[in-house]
């Protein structure tokens, strides 16, 4: 699903005005109508529904909502925050048919006035300001902002939570309205996915409003969502005379005294992702636990008997290679990675005290093979491209951190985001449960196995990004996310395969 910026949702706007031969005014209507059945269906009609009105498009939108709420049966307040004087015909036009209801409450609120009661079993509809939001609200309208957050009733947004900006961050003193739920129209909007400003979103849902399927077809764009639908046409289907040696052959390297249980999850992972032989290479104190732990997986060892990785040889050919999990970043380590680096040619998945040895040794990024692919967390990220003053800045640099030594970045976080080619995608799956020790281990190790089946570097990050968030998802359901642990993610990988191929509701 396509992410569109300001003024290509204006211009998708137009062009269904246009080719539809509709009106601006039936526009808002049909796309507020959308967000009206949302409403119907989830809201009681036994509380209070505020609606805070903007004085632009956004507010018609609410305005529209208001009219059909009343039609139905709720019990409604509508208000106009009256921040300026110019208002938009269609606000007015959608005044002038919500004034004409019957018990219709309209009630205008300026810099002088007090503001409404909201109690805490109501609902609050926010269609003060949209997408063309653009510099800070008067400081009386961010009080109102304010006195919504602190009701604590139930807040739905309407297109995008008033106060966030499309294209940047708020300050810190700019509150935002905190949405419970957000009605967006026709696309999502890349600030619902960033840490920084997606925390004020706490669910959302994409309303279908038929901008013009030809406009939005055509629109280039430089960010996707990935959804179940973008999965599904990325996901590869086994045919049935295939063997073990169709879905390739991985090595996971990793390890050292005390971290062995991140070379075992990776290498698990790797395994239950689909690789067709696994094998790993780790410290020689540490095969024991690897046989015993994991019998499938094959086994090598450093030929020195120290507590770490010393060196990296071995005589496997492998199709891909896992590396850095539990590894450690002492000189010798280091010393072992950057050695291996000079001679390999294999692709690789990059991953944990790897990534730090390559942050300590810049020039170990110009030996990657191309598209290697990178798995930061956000202070391994910041390690590697250095600071950023806020979310945009960050994609910003990391975009031309991968570009620059043609690498597939996987941005971990709530929203996890893979950078290539100055193209982001951005995943819809995983959950707070899944904060835990060791998930970016096995993230890892379904990268890998993706790899070793044939997918490409750049798909195999995004269907991996998303198979391990489903993985997630799927135990968090059955044991909530504060009991959470990564072996449960381990043991949902095979059931996220099954809702991916169609064989599982």
């Amino acid at each position: 699903m396509k992410i569109l910026n300001r003024d290509q949702i204006y211009k998708a706007d137009q062009a269904t005005i246009q080719n539809q031969d509709i009106t601006s005014l039936t526009l808002m209507e049909r796309a507020s109508g959308k967000a009206f059945d949302w409403l119907n269906n989830n809201l009681s009609k036994t509380e209070k529904i505020h609606v805070f009105c903007g004085i632009g498009n956004n507010g018609g939108d609410g305005l529209v909502i208001a009219r059909r709420l009343l039609a139905e049966g709720f019990k409604v307040q509508t208000y106009i925050v009256a921040y300026a004087d110019k208002r938009s015909a269609d606000f007015e036009a959608s005044k002038k048919k919500l004034e004409k209801e019957e018990n219709a409450k309209v009630q205008e609120i300026q810099e002088s006035s007090e503001l409404p009661e909201i109690k805490p079993e109501e609902t609050v509809i926010d269609a003060i300001f949209g997408i063309g939001y653009n510099r800070p609200a008067p400081e009386w309208v961010q009080e109102l902002f304010r006195h919504i957050n602190n009701s604590s009733a139930f807040v739905v947004g309407i297109d995008i939570a008033s106060g966030l900006y499309l294209d940047e961050v708020p300050k810190e003193d700019e509150p935002v309205v905190q949405v419970d739920m957000l009605l967006t129209f026709q696309v999502p909007k890349l600030v619902m996915f960033l840490p920084q400003t997606g925390k004020n979103i706490k669910e959302w849902k994409v309303l279908d409003i038929g901008l013009d399927d030809a406009y939005l077809s055509e629109a280039q764009t430089d960010i996707r969502l990935i959804d179940f639908a973008e999965i599904k046409k990325r996901y590869k289907k086994r045919d049935k005379y295939t063997h073990k040696g169709t879905f390739g052959h991985s090595l996971i390297i990793g390890g050292s005294y005390g971290k062995m249980g991140a070379v075992v999850l990776s290498a698990k992972a790797c395994l239950k992702a689909g690789s067709g032989l696994v094998s790993t290479y780790i410290p020689q104190f540490a095969m024991p636990i690897l046989q015993s732990t994991i019998p499938e997986v094959m086994v090598l060892t450093d030929r020195h008997t120290g507590k770490m990785i010393e060196e990296i040889a071995f005589d496997l050919e492998p199709d891909v290679i896992g590396i850095g999990m539990g590894m450690e970043t002492a000189p010798i380590t280091i010393k072992a990675l950057g050695n291996f680096l000079k001679v390999n040619q294999k692709p690789l998945v990059i991953d944990a005290d790897a990534l730090n040895c390559i942050s300590k040794n810049k020039e170990f990024l110009n030996a990657l093979p191309p598209e290697t692919v990178l798995t930061p967390h956000p202070k391994e990220l910041q390690r590697l491209i250095g600071e950023w003053e806020d979310d945009f800045d960050k994609l910003e640099k990391a975009k031309e951190f991968a570009s620059t030594y043609n690498l597939v970045l996987v941005i971990k976080g709530a929203n996890t985001i893979t950078v290539h080619n100055k193209q982001l995608y951005i995943n819809t799956t995983g959950n707070p449960g899944m904060a835990t020790g060791g998930t970016g281990d096995v993230l890892t190790g379904i990268i890998t196995a993706l790899i070793a089946q044939g997918y490409s570097s750049l798909n195999a990050a995004i269907v991996g990004v998303y198979l391990h968030g489903l993985a997630g998802d799927l135990a968090a359901k059955k044991m909530g996310f504060e009991a959470l642990s990564v072996g449960d993610v381990v043991a949902h990988i095979g059931k996220a395969y099954l809702k991916i191929s169609g064989k599982m509701d």
